[in-house]
């Protein structure tokens, strides 16, 4: 009897023990990890901003309401010298097999062609391809989670990629100023002012690193992550340890330490293939509702944009040296709700707004002409709540997003603790009372 005893005092003093540690466990993870972080000058004191690819506004959002999209008689002739010879009108995507026109630099600079935009289709047919494949589009039958969060944020539909240059550039100028990465990033602007921050990488491998990985392959790491083409990001242990996995991302929200500054790199959901964006919607939808759903939700921004064209179609002439059009979008509790956002912006714009709100020294060139990605905010209203993106076309609406409160959980380890002190009262009143029959056996 004595060993069923002390196995009943074992286990409910392990229950006590757990249940307590649990319940502080929860207390403690309220705090922001960013205490010495400085001050913003906006009330968004989180930024994230995650870049997929291949993508233009019209082959996205061509057809959604109240954006500038595609014309009514947008056409694209087979060989712009001989406009007889046939033209293409932009059509829809919804039954035809998943295609990607895997478009390099050279061939959009084709399309492009001086600014006439007149050779997306020509300059498939002119390396012996089906050139028809650049007129396709998707709307929001193909696309309904991007779409439910352009009605409930804010859709831009001048937000241009930084260069013509393909992938590598357009990631370059993701993290600093200029097509290469010669000089200071952003990151090191954060360090230098003590703002924390991380990089946060789907699927990271540390051993993939401008000395092991090819630079031309867009989907090499070293590309969907320009600091790991940076020696001092490789090679100094204490930058090094800014790059995470993005299972981090998840953790960092879940335990109260989010950074101020955060980058998110994609792998096999970053949507340069047709198959990659139903993941790519996954992926997106994770990291809005559980930033909606965290402590962080009044004092954020979530940005996420496309690194170039991949050769689809889009109708607007791109300021002097940026790219084509590429979809972007910004969930915030400071944005209103279902607005298009018509400024012109690109990747510097996001990079001007980090200088400004945590107040670091200038990275200079771009960034001083463009308009702040500040502008796009609306700090006039007090922050919405969290309106959760429902992932169907039905457009369903989702209650508000409130993060859970712990008052239910303490008062269930309250109960649990009474109730284990009384258990714990009667095994000693029962073991007092066994305890002479042991003796005198």
């Amino acid at each position: 009897m004595i060993p069923r005893i002390r196995a009943v005092f074992a286990a409910m003093l392990l229950l006590l023990l757990t249940g307590s540690g649990t319940a502080s466990a929860s207390a403690s993870g309220t705090g922001t990890g960013t205490a010495s972080t400085p001050s913003t000058r906006t009330p968004i004191e989180h930024f994230v901003y995650l870049m997929q690819g291949d993508r233009t506004f019209d082959h996205y959002f061509g057809t959604y309401p109240g954006a500038e999209g595609l014309p009514a008689q947008a056409r694209q002739a087979i060989d712009p010298k001989h406009p007889d010879d046939g033209l293409v009108a932009p059509y829809p995507l919804h039954d035809a097999t998943p295609v990607s026109p895997g478009a390099g630099p050279r061939l959009v600079q084709q399309q492009y062609n001086g600014g006439r935009m007149d050779s997306f289709v020509a300059a498939f047919e002119r390396q012996g391809r089906d050139g028809r494949v650049a007129m396709g589009h998707y709307d929001r039958r193909d696309l309904p989670f991007y779409w439910n969060a352009a009605d409930r944020y804010e859709l831009f539909d001048h937000y241009f990629a930084s260069s013509l240059d393909g992938t590598r550039a357009n990631r370059a100028q993701w993290v600093t100023d200029g097509p290469d990465l010669s000089g200071a990033t952003l990151f090191d602007r954060l360090e230098e002012a003590g703002v924390s921050w991380k990089f946060y990488v789907q699927n990271y491998d540390p051993k993939k690193t401008y000395r092991t990985t090819s630079p031309t392959d867009p989907a090499t790491q070293t590309v969907r992550v320009p600091l790991l083409d940076v020696p001092r990001f490789v090679d100094d242990p204490e930058l090094n340890s800014h790059i995470a996995d993005l299972s981090e991302y998840y953790r960092d929200l879940e335990r109260g330490t989010l950074p101020a500054v955060a980058y998110i790199a994609s792998s096999g959901a970053g949507e340069r293939s047709a198959r990659s964006i139903p993941a790519g919607q996954r992926l997106v939808r994770q990291l809005t509702s559980q930033l909606m759903v965290s402590q962080y939700w009044s004092s954020s921004a979530l940005l996420w944009s496309y690194d170039g064209s991949g050769g689809w179609y889009d109708h607007v002439k791109p300021p002097a040296g940026r790219g084509l059009r590429v979809p972007a979008l910004l969930v915030s509790p400071y944005t209103a709700r279902g607005q298009v956002q018509h400024g012109q912006f690109e990747a510097a714009s996001a990079l001007r707004f980090v200088e400004e709100n945590w107040g670091l020294r200038k990275l200079g060139g771009r960034t001083t002409e463009v308009r702040s990605l500040a502008a796009a905010f609306d700090f006039r209203s007090p922050p919405r709540q969290a309106e959760l993106i429902p992932d169907d076309a039905r457009e369903a609406a989702l209650p508000v997003a409130h993060r859970p409160s712990p008052t239910p959980v303490y008062a269930v380890y309250g109960g649990a603790s009474a109730l284990v002190a009384l258990l714990l009262w009667r095994a000693v009143l029962l073991w007092r009372a066994v305890r002479p029959k042991w003796r005198t056996s």
